[in-house]
């Protein structure tokens, strides 16, 4: 099946009319928004990126989110990712923000540990959302524990949470994407292939196999010098328990990226096309730059979201990306990695672009 959900790529040239206007010039809209519901986490994972964030207990108000969510559709936005700082499903809000963004029209996803996905809570979200990916960095309870810093018997959850998710689908006829991801690192290589064996046999679509990428700011530097090209036996074991219906997603390119470095753009061009919204409310630019005022645009809970896309503190930000920003300093592989190199290639054609 490969990677017939483009997570090693990107979707932008399904959006042209945006790009177009954004090469004329014109203010466009964000496509896409990444979510942080909650600030907190249950978990306290060795690899975190936004460990320096201290998992503040902060929880987005799923009223105020109602309110934008309507306003942020009208505009062009067109999905939500529930993810971010913390663990979403922390936020007692959860299903009802979940429900609003869905009756606004926007595809909504999920991006969490999974342990708290049950019962009457996954009930009343799965048929929200059109894809669920889990966290699940390990396969045994063990190992679980030790990366994700938190009990064995999470592990033990999480695995029940996504057969219960599975059945819910099944009975249901939900269109949710369930999925799983594991992230390379010493300490769970050696259970790859046996994660995604679990993951087929559980009744998942896909896992994806992903490499680290350090943050700017982390804590944590016990991967800085993680080489992906050490994995590549164990990425494969893995690859070979895909089936005609369970997806293994090694993402090769971006664990090439890792290893060789460097961008082939000298600007960070994709902020238009997004935007992150932090559990306190604060919009940023980009997420790779939490806590760095020169990309956080405004606060939702405060303003109309069209009068921080519009507003001047944007328009700074904007303008300190094109010109001043080196994005050597950036974090390798991030999100936006795959749209810039996009984007670039469109502000700067090569020679006989009519030679199609």
């Amino acid at each position: 099946m490969g990677d017939r959900y483009r997570i090693d790529g990107h979707k932008l040239i399904h959006h042209l009319p945006r790009v177009a206007a954004w090469q004329r010039g014109e203010i466009v809209y964000p496509i896409y928004a990444e979510v942080s519901p909650s600030g907190s986490c249950n978990h306290r994972c060795l690899f975190c990126a936004l460990d320096y964030l201290e998992y503040r207990p902060r929880f987005l108000d799923a009223a105020v989110m109602a309110e934008r969510f309507a306003e942020m559709a009208g505009l062009g936005l067109k999905s939500v990712l529930f993810g971010g700082e913390g663990e979403p499903l922390l936020n007692p809000g959860f299903a009802r923000m979940a429900a609003s963004g869905r009756a606004s029209g926007l595809d909504l996803a999920l991006t969490t540990n999974g342990v708290l996905w049950r019962g009457e809570l996954q009930e009343a979200t799965l048929g929200l959302l059109q894809w669920v990916k889990v966290s699940f960095n390990a396969a045994t309870r063990e190992t679980y524990a030790a990366v994700h810093r938190a009990r064995p018997e999470d592990f033990d959850a999480v695995v029940a949470n996504l057969e219960a998710a599975v059945r819910l689908r099944e009975t249901t006829g939900a269109p949710c994407t369930l999925g799983a991801q594991i992230l390379l690192l010493p300490e769970n290589r050696a259970e790859i292939a046996a994660a995604a064996g679990l993951c087929r046999d559980i009744g998942l679509d896909y896992l994806v196999v992903k490499p680290y990428s350090q943050h700017r700011f982390s804590r944590t530097e016990r991967y800085r010098e993680i080489r992906c090209a050490d994995y590549l036996a164990d990425v494969e074991a893995a690859a070979a328990c895909a089936t005609d219906r369970f997806s293994v997603i090694a993402r090769r390119d971006t664990m090439r990226a890792w290893d060789e470095g460097g961008r082939p753009y000298a600007r960070c061009l994709a902020l238009p096309f997004w935007t992150y919204v932090d559990a306190g409310g604060g919009v940023w630019g980009c997420s790779a730059w939490l806590g760095e005022e020169r990309f956080r645009y405004g606060n939702i809970l405060e303003q109309g979201f069209r009068e921080i896309w519009e507003g001047e503190r944007r328009r700074a930000s904007l303008a300190f990306v094109e010109s001043d920003l080196d994005v050597r300093e950036c974090r390798l592989n991030c999100r936006m990695d795959k749209i810039n190199r996009f984007l670039w290639e469109v502000r700067h054609p090569p020679e006989h672009v009519n030679f199609i």
